[in-house]
């Protein structure tokens, strides 16, 4: 049977993006959301708790979550979890982790530079070459030629 994993988590940024590089060139950018519920618990009073969720976004999703994201800012964002796995250096005891890989994702309010409306994008594999995209800005474009 084939397996099916996707998340769909909506939280607020509990720090700003941290982008970096990986050796092979690729743009990653990891985040964390802090994700609040409140129920009322067995003995009648109101209980609050927070999730945090660790997530990682690739290529072009990654520099638009560089440019645009801050600390506290409300986000939505839907992926696949992923696990990695790694020995303690100190106790050498196999350590494990569970990270979102962002694949789609929305703004929930209208963040800097943008114009107040979501924005969703898919996110390339990790494995995928993003490459920019250039638009010649001396070009003229025909508005009778787009199709809607």
């Amino acid at each position: 049977m084939r397996g099916f994993n996707k998340i769909i988590i909506a939280g607020n940024l509990t720090r700003d993006p941290e982008m970096r590089t990986t050796p092979s060139g690729a743009q990653v950018c990891r985040i964390s959301l802090a994700v609040n519920r409140s129920y009322r618990g067995s003995d009648g009073n109101q209980v609050e708790q927070t999730s945090f969720f660790d997530c990682s976004a690739w290529g072009k999703v990654a520099e638009i979550f560089a440019q645009y994201l801050h600390k506290g800012d409300p986000l939505l964002v839907s992926g696949r979890m992923d696990q990695r796995s790694w020995e303690d250096q100190q106790t050498h005891q196999k350590r494990y982790a569970f990270e979102v890989s962002v694949e789609d994702f929305n703004f929930l309010s209208g963040g800097k530079g943008n114009d107040g409306g979501n924005y969703s994008a898919p996110a390339p594999a990790a494995s995928e070459e993003v490459t920019p995209t250039e638009i010649p800005s001396d070009e003229e474009i025909d508005v009778s030629e787009i199709p809607f």
